[in-house]
């Protein structure tokens, strides 16, 4: 029995030990709360125990209030989101309605502007962009995308531009459809002080291209984040970037650099009150001012006296042109317009805007030409930048004037972009990859309706270690009708024939009239073949020239024109010179653009000077690339412009592929024996209209302007080249800058016109009379 009590003793006590040890600290706790009064018990953590020492810092009350009480907070940020994307859950796949896009293709059509509701400048361009890019349909029936009428680009109720019942306009629309297949540009939202995500009406299923996107509002693979650009952003065209070929310095003045305004109260004063501290004065230039917006003095600090004297002692654009990385803080809105100037300066831009979604960072790889920092970080910057190896540096500013020049240099190029990255969702085995992207000459110039295959295009030979085809398709195009082919085209058959790299002949019979039957061709020991051209020929027109015929197969097109005179030799060498230079168009007959500083505009002349910018391609190699480029990337306004003047397509090739490479075209060796001719023979007519006369031309024959003189042939010649004036000036118009580029650049083969033995030469026929 004792034994009994001495066992139920010793359980007893385990059993208080273990809940002392275990569950004691609840009791105590429990015990303290319930003693407590009603009213400290609701009070906020934490509690400060030792007031006595606080009192000498701050007020506990103050401290208990964490952050700007201006800012909302995250349930009140969740709350304005959800009452704008209502629809947040919105997907291409439950939003957009595929089959509309079946039929006619990826088509964009713009509502009828209301005369009575005014349009903002940026608007307007955006719209004028839509309706030069080739997706652009005047009729709804076709279309694929709709974009309002209505400006939505400024959001802010206190501004100007704010466009009030947007709501009751956009569903009185009956192509609306609550949203679906749209598309809304938008640059600012929300108003002072809380700049919420508000746009101010419900946009449905819409889509939305907005700039100063927040992460958490932004729905992955439907929206698209746009950068944030003024009013004076150009149309189309856009200023250069900084960084030239020649002059790129191996250290710049100034390592790291910020100039703007500075916030003291409000969202986004946080970042930009904790710049100063990274300011050296040497290497790191951290410059704010407090003077701006009308109460300024009201709300100024013991710094502001301070940071306004020294923001004046710098140039803004000097600070640009002159440092390697530029802070881009974000303002009272995630972007700024400073994103932009960054990277037309190839000053890195140092990002410093938590849940910022990037723009266009769906394609885009920005860490190859941005550092993205983290606003909590902030004294760590100068240290990372300072880590940076030289090379990545010079990388990163090669990208950043990539970047600028192919998306973000005009109103065009930003438009196009976002238009393309939703073409791509469309069709995704088809789409651009993200090399493509990011990689020269980008996404809006490499096709993927062309290939998906890096090898078919002319850019990227030497980044893979591959070299284009060790062949040529001969591209003859014929307007003059005959019975039987004449004797310059049987010459120049034969000549082309006998290239030892010649894969085949091809003739493009541009007449209504039918071709002469197969016996009356010559025969060769490459496959002829007989095209009949595409459609009618308008006047001049000589569109259906550059059409991707699917009979092309090899890489690289010698396009002839009928009364064309080469030899085997020359053929064989330009062929040679064209491998090296894959991307550029290289021939024999060059021309010339300059700046006629009287007239005021660009002139043209086919004078021998040692400086080229056009080679005709009535005798040139280039990639078949440039054919389907020709055809799907230039709008409906261009093409018809090819068919109204003289010899604009070669002008126009000329710019486009000078518009891709930024390189000259290449001449080569010549060989001087013919002599220009031109036969009197009448053209191939299309109906009431009748193509000029062609010309019997060689490599060697001079052009020089037409000369004034009497007869019709003089006046068709002046005809002819005002029309190649007006032909230049409108794609500079169009381009919104001059693409071509001028060289004083011919190739010519080793030993040419070298006093040694002919048997030493590889190429001889060229230098015979």
């Amino acid at each position: 029995m004792q034994t009994r009590k001495k066992y139920i003793f010793l359980t007893f006590l385990a059993s208080w030990l273990l809940l002392f040890f275990l569950g004691g600290d609840q009791l105590r706790r429990f015990t303290f709360f319930s003693g407590r009064r009603k009213g400290e018990a609701q009070r906020n953590w934490p509690r400060w125990t030792d007031r006595s020492l606080l009192k000498a810092f701050a007020d506990p009350k103050e401290l208990q209030s964490d952050g700007d009480p201006s800012l909302p907070s995250p349930r009140e940020r969740r709350a304005a989101r959800l009452s704008v994307y209502k629809n947040s859950r919105c997907r291409m796949e439950t939003c957009f309605d595929f089959s509309r896009c079946q039929k006619h293709g990826f088509k964009v059509f713009t509502y009828p502007r209301d005369r009575d509701q005014p349009l903002s400048e940026s608007y307007s361009k955006i719209l004028t962009s839509i309706e030069r890019s080739r997706y652009y349909t005047p009729d709804p029936e076709e279309a694929c995308l709709f974009i309002l009428s209505i400006d939505t680009l400024d959001r802010d109720h206190l501004s100007g531009q704010y466009v009030r019942n947007v709501d009751e306009k956009i569903r009185s629309f009956p192509l609306w459809n609550g949203g679906r297949n749209h598309l809304i540009f938008n640059l600012y939202s929300g108003t002072w002080p809380n700049y919420t995500e508000d746009l101010g009406f419900d946009i449905g299923q819409a889509m939305l291209a907005k700039a100063s996107f927040y992460s958490q509002s932004f729905r992955p693979g439907f929206d698209i984040s746009i950068p944030l650009f003024s009013k004076d952003h150009p149309q189309r065209g856009g200023e250069k970037g900084w960084l030239q070929q020649d002059s790129i310095p191996p250290r710049k003045k100034y390592l790291l650099v910020f100039k703007g305004k500075r916030y003291l109260t409000g969202i986004g004063s946080g970042t930009r009150n904790a710049l100063h501290h990274i300011h050296n004065g040497k290497d790191i230039i951290s410059l704010t001012t407090c003077k701006h917006g009308k109460d300024w003095e009201k709300h100024k600090d013991t710094r502001c006296d301070k940071d306004n004297v020294d923001y004046e002692k710098f140039d803004y654009q000097e600070l640009l042109h002159n440092s390697t990385f530029c802070i881009v803080p974000r303002g009272r809105r995630l972007g700024s317009f400073r994103f932009l100037e960054a990277l037309q300066a190839a000053c890195i831009p140092v990002l410093l805007s938590d849940g910022w979604e990037l723009p266009f960072a769906e394609v885009i790889d920005w860490g190859k030409a941005a550092v993205v920092g983290n606003e909590r970080l902030l004294l760590q910057v100068p240290s990372i930048v300072r880590c940076i190896h030289p090379e990545r540096v010079l990388a990163f500013q090669q990208q950043t004037q990539f970047l600028w020049d192919a998306y973000f240099s005009s109103v065009d190029k930003i438009v196009h972009t976002t238009l393309e990255i939703i073409k791509d969702r469309l069709l995704p085995h088809r789409s651009h990859s993200r090399f493509l992207w990011n990689t020269l000459p980008g996404g809006l110039l490499a096709l993927p309706d062309f290939s998906t295959h890096l090898g078919d295009f002319p850019f990227y030979y030497l980044q893979h270690g591959s070299s284009p085809s060790e062949k040529f398709t001969a591209f003859i195009r014929v307007v003059s009708p005959a019975g039987s082919p004449s004797q310059p085209i049987l010459r120049l058959i034969q000549a082309v024939s006998g290239s030892q790299y010649c894969a085949q002949i091809l003739v493009l019979w541009s007449c209504e009239e039918p071709p002469p039957p197969s016996g009356r061709w010559p025969q060769t020991t490459v496959p002829l073949t007989i095209i009949q051209g595409r459609g009618k020929v308008r006047g001049w027109g000589l569109g259906d020239r550059f059409f991707p015929y699917a009979a092309i197969q090899t890489d690289a097109v010698l396009s002839l024109d009928e009364h064309s005179s080469l030899s085997t030799s020359e053929v064989d060498f330009a062929f040679v010179v064209w491998r090296s230079f894959p991307e550029r168009i290289v021939g024999f007959l060059t021309q010339s653009h300059f700046w006629d500083p009287e007239q005021r505009r660009w002139g043209y002349t086919s004078k021998w000077t040692n400086e080229l910018s056009i080679v005709l391609t009535a005798a040139a190699f280039y990639h078949r690339y440039y054919h389907s480029l020709f055809t799907e990337y230039l709008p409906a306004g261009l093409r018809e412009l090819v068919d109204s003047l003289a010899a604009c397509e070669d002008i126009l090739m000329n710019v486009l592929v000078a518009a891709v490479t930024k390189l000259p075209p290449i001449k080569v060796t010549q060989h001087k024996q013919h002599k220009e001719t031109v036969p009197q023979q009448v053209g191939c007519k299309d109906g009431d209209v009748e193509t000029p006369p062609a010309r019997e031309w060689s490599p060697s024959s001079p052009r020089f302007p037409p000369a004034k003189g009497k007869g019709t042939s003089g006046v068709g010649s002046s005809r002819h080249f005002s029309q190649q004036q007006d032909c230049l000036t409108q794609l500079a118009d169009w381009f919104g800058y001059m693409p071509l580029v001028s060289s004083q650049l011919r190739l010519d083969p080793v030993l040419f016109k070298d006093q040694v033995s002919v048997l030493r030469k590889k190429y001889p026929r060229l230098e015979r009379p």
